[in-house]
């Protein structure tokens, strides 16, 4: 089972394919430990895209 590669995109509400660093792409940003099943959260109170940077 390959795993999905850095840079993959999930929004908010989606299920995390990958469990990892997240980052919120745009401005303000964040980074967040998801795990894969888990749903995408939002951020600053918006729906937001995730992008995966670095595996758990």
């Amino acid at each position: 089972m390959s795993k999905h590669p850095i840079g993959t995109t999930a929004s908010t509400g989606q299920t995390c394919p990958e469990s990892g660093v997240w980052k919120v792409q745009g401005t303000p940003s964040t980074t967040a430990p998801i795990a894969k099943g888990n749903i995408m959260p939002p951020y600053g109170g918006k729906a937001v895209t995730w992008m995966l940077v670095q595996y758990a």
